[in-house]
């Protein structure tokens, strides 16, 4: 397939979803023809901005487009897309596995305890040619779906301490088949892709504060005009909502997981008072935070 012009490909939440993350989680799993189908098991090539994924195929067959390289993999196998990556997928209709999403805060989280081999930074495609690593990695997955869907106490520990196990077989499986040398991932050399991950690395660092644009503009080395430019054309929004996307995030996982008041969130995430922050999330969710807080708890 002919590589993608980087400015003309989509900049998907998940698969064709341009709205927020849909979860407090930091993690998304589903199974592949759970919405795969939906898409006649073709998934066009796409980008995310601030996720990463990890395939698992455990049957059926995958055409993989990884920045313009295209790959037949006719058995199990373990798919890593780093953010940025232009990647696509046509399934065979008998597919079975899973997709795993990870977004920002967490991929940092993994990519910092693994160093810089992390394989979550590589683009790459792993054939699961031995059944003990097929097996040992199709255990990890259930038991991460398994997590996901039946939420019990403790559910968001669980679910980090699974997915950072199964970066380590992931890694483990990147050195036992040499595959390092193999780079399918977006030129380390971009300039706006450096721009970009630097301001996400200045929101991650400080979202709470809530910058303003022109500040963090100036600590990437660009003007706001370019930076809102480069946030468009890679991550499909402007400064100012990837900024609000991740204290959203934030909102939602203290709203969910903490005991929190309403204001004590409002003031640890930077508003100036409660009022202000409930527009802020009813604007982005159309829900209150004390709507959101009760439909979390409601029996699932």
């Amino acid at each position: 397939m002919p590589a993608s012009s980087a400015t003309s490909v989509p900049v998907f939440k998940l698969y064709g979803e341009t709205q927020h993350w849909p979860t407090p989680d930091l993690l998304h799993c589903e199974s592949i023809p759970e919405r795969s189908q939906l898409h006649d098991w073709r998934i066009r090539p796409h980008r995310h901005a601030d996720l990463v994924h990890i395939l698992f195929i455990a049957q059926g067959s995958v055409e993989l487009e990884l920045e313009g390289t295209s790959h037949q993999l006719q058995s199990a196998s373990a798919i890593v897309v780093p953010a940025m990556t232009i990647h696509g997928f046509i399934f065979s209709p008998d597919v079975q596995g899973h997709i795993i999403t990870l977004a920002k805060p967490l991929a940092d989280h993994l990519h910092a305890l693994m160093g810089e081999n992390s394989t979550l930074k590589k683009a790459d495609f792993y054939p699961l040619l031995q059944a003990n690593l097929a097996e040992r990695i199709a255990t990890l997955v259930a038991q991460i779906d398994q997590e996901y869907r039946q939420p019990a106490p403790g559910r968001n520990s669980l679910l980090e301490a699974l997915i950072q196990a199964l970066v380590v077989e992931l890694s483990r499986l990147c050195a036992y088949t040499g595959s390092t040398a193999k780079r399918y991932g977006p030129r380390q050399s971009d300039k706006g892709r450096q721009h970009l991950e630097h301001y996400q690395a200045l929101i991650e660092a400080h979202y709470r504060e809530q910058p303003s644009i022109e500040q963090l503009a100036e600590q990437v080395g660009v003007s706001s005009a370019h930076l809102n430019m480069l946030c468009r054309q890679l991550a499909g929004h402007s400064a100012l909502q990837l900024l609000h996307e991740r204290l959203l995030l934030e909102a939602k996982r203290q709203l969910t997981y903490t005991n929190m008041t309403i204001g004590q969130v409002s003031d640890n995430l930077g508003f100036s008072e409660p009022a202000y922050f409930t527009r802020f999330f009813k604007r982005n969710t159309t829900l209150s935070p004390r709507d959101f807080r009760l439909r979390q708890q409601a029996p699932r």
